[in-house]
């Protein structure tokens, strides 16, 4: 059996640099390694309209940016199928029969969606779409016979979860199911990236991001007011790294080869670090290094999306091909699905020939 890479984001606004160091850059990196024989990336509109209901045209509108994020990040339409959720019916018919084999007391006991329930305060009033969540997600990745799905530790829950359905589905109806396995982040610091207000996570609402399609204009206004160590009020002042928000994104962003071109008074981060927290070393100067590393990993990104935001119909037919592998996918997946539960009626000939010779021989 291939090694099949299932995975995704909620269109509910622009990607920034957590999503791109928490998952996208790594999606690159895995489409190029040549390791995986197919690689399904999902718009997850469907999963968003969970908690936007009420607001569809928000996903609507953010699916273009999605994919254009997507592509100029270095995602290939001829190695990878970037598709769109809601296109694919298959995927629901999946929810519902999955459904049956999951009690409510355990997506009630799912960690991570009881934390993002109350992030979204539905304590009192939780959507049914919202709680079953898990059952969808286990619907995505089996549709696909993912066998990889690359996930942040918060996450596992999650995943663990459509471990479950599956090893209950094959037990009950035969081996039909792939296992998918959890491929984890290999970098600590990149698996959460927090906002530039230092808050833990990068959010539209508090405006703490800095999106993959910002200009250099914006990235260096919003690096200069990033937040850093509030007691390095002087220069000479010693300067901690804890909770440090600039260090934590070089930490992420900056090579050997930046301090050479761009700081070269250090050899590496480590030393300028030192340097940092024995004092002597400025913020306004540790920024300005940070801006120039991520001025270097942005600019291609930023140049390839002008280059697709020109022809826009060719952004919409590459995600209507993905949309169309998916499901000729995920069809294949529902058909023996629907063999293995045994309601596949008008496919199974020994059942219509087995019912016309018992009705004969009465």
């Amino acid at each position: 059996m291939g090694k099949i890479i299932l995975t995704g984001d909620r269109p509910t606004g622009r990607l920034h640099l957590g999503h791109y160091v928490g998952s996208l850059r790594r999606r690159v990196e895995l489409q190029n390694s040549g390791e995986y024989d197919e690689i399904y990336i999902m718009i997850a509109d469907a999963q968003a309209l969970t908690d936007n209901f009420d607001n569809p045209d928000k996903i609507r509108d953010n699916i273009i940016e999605v994919a254009l994020d997507y592509l100029s990040a270095g995602l290939d339409p001829a190695k990878t199928n970037i598709f769109i959720q809601s296109a694919v019916p298959e995927l629901t018919e999946l929810t519902f029969y999955y459904s049956n084999l999951v009690t409510l007391s355990r997506l009630e006991r799912n960690p991570t969606v009881k934390t993002e329930i109350q992030l979204r305060n539905f304590e009192t009033s939780i959507p049914v779409g919202f709680l079953t969540y898990p059952i969808s997600q286990t619907s995505d990745i089996t549709a696909f016979k993912a066998t990889t799905v690359p996930v942040g530790e918060d996450q596992l829950p999650m995943l663990e979860q459509a471990r479950e359905i599956v090893r209950k589905f094959n037990a009950t109806y035969g081996e039909t199911l792939v296992e998918p396995q959890a491929l984890l982040p290999d970098n600590k610091i990149c698996s959460r990236l927090p906002g530039t207000d230092g808050k833990a996570k990068m959010s539209k609402s508090l405006g703490n991001c800095i999106y993959l399609s910002d200009t250099s204009e914006d990235v260096s206004k919003k690096v200069m007011s990033m937040f850093t160590d509030p007691n390095h009020l002087k220069v000479s002042d010693p300067g901690s790294l804890e909770g440090n928000t600039v260090f934590t994104y070089l930490d992420a962003f900056a090579r050997d080869e930046h301090f050479e071109k761009y700081a070269p008074d250090y050899k590496n981060l480590d030393e300028m670090k030192e340097h940092y927290q024995r004092g002597g070393l400025g913020d306004v100067k540790v920024k300005r290094l940070l801006i120039n590393v991520l001025e270097e990993e942005l600019a291609p990104i930023r140049e390839r999306r002008a280059q697709f935001q020109k022809d826009i119909p060719a952004v919409y037919e590459i995600l209507k091909k993905g949309t169309e592998a998916a499901r000729a996918k995920a069809g294949q997946t529902l058909d023996e699905v629907r063999a293995a539960m045994r309601i596949n009626y008008f496919e199974d000939s020994e059942l219509i020939k087995s019912q016309q010779e018992k009705f004969n021989s009465l």
